[in-house]
């Protein structure tokens, strides 16, 4: 599971490497639950063929999913990251994953406990190559007691058990568990996909693929 990532919000590489229209609201830079981050996500109006609108766009929202009944935005807390294995189920969850409301969360690097020296050590990790991360998310929309719309998105996760890598965080009794990291190359077919082609893009990163950058004591070694 990861509860704190590091926010893109470098307005070119949204645009090269994200090929995204960057937002002009100001986002965080570290983001836990309940903050507010960013996704990209499909607009409606690009599927009408209006060659004004850009096919993908930055969107801030709450990190942390808040479905059309919550009650407040506490509920962010804990619905951060959306199993795969029952997100289709999870009444927090299941309405975008059968509207397909697909979007990419854009990090620079997410943060796992390592618990093998016995201890939690925040442990950063990133791309070997170091690009960005485009993970795979869901999000959707929420009218808060004020009337207002909020946005907010939750990461995709997949079971870890075995991966070279990601097998070394989280406690040692815990099921290993991994975010989905998109290839460059699947983002238009992410975010257009529907709800009985979802389950095909939940693949794991593999693991010389990834890093850890600026770790902590006793932080694994790729």
């Amino acid at each position: 599971m990861c509860a704190h990532y590091e926010n893109l919000r470098d307005p070119r590489v949204m645009r090269e490497h994200f090929r995204a229209a960057p937002t002009a609201l100001e986002t965080r830079q570290d983001v836990w639950p309940g903050y507010v981050g960013s996704c990209i996500v499909r607009p409606p109006e690009a599927d009408v063929g209006d060659e004004a609108v850009e096919p993908r766009v930055e969107m801030p929202g709450v990190f942390g999913l808040l479905p059309h009944w919550a009650k407040d935005d506490k509920l962010a807390r804990h619905t951060y990251n959306a199993r795969s294995e029952t997100v289709a189920e999870k009444p927090s969850f299941r309405d975008a994953w059968r509207k397909a409301r697909h979007c990419i969360i854009p990090a620079r690097a997410i943060w796992e406990p390592d618990w093998r020296s016995g201890r939690a050590v925040p442990t950063r990790i990133e791309r070997a190559d170091g690009q960005p991360m485009g993970l795979a998310g869901l999000w959707d929309r929420w009218r808060n007691p004020a009337g207002q719309w909020v946005h907010s998105f939750t990461m995709l996760t997949i079971n870890a058990d075995g991966h070279p890598f990601m097998q070394q965080f989280h406690k040692p009794t815990d099921e290993k568990r991994m975010v989905v990291i998109l290839p460059q190359d699947h983002y238009d077919a992410w975010l257009q996909a529907n709800a009985a082609q979802s389950a095909s893009f939940l693949v794991r990163w593999p693991s010389e693929n990834l890093r850890v950058v600026m770790p902590g004591p006793s932080a694994p070694v790729p």
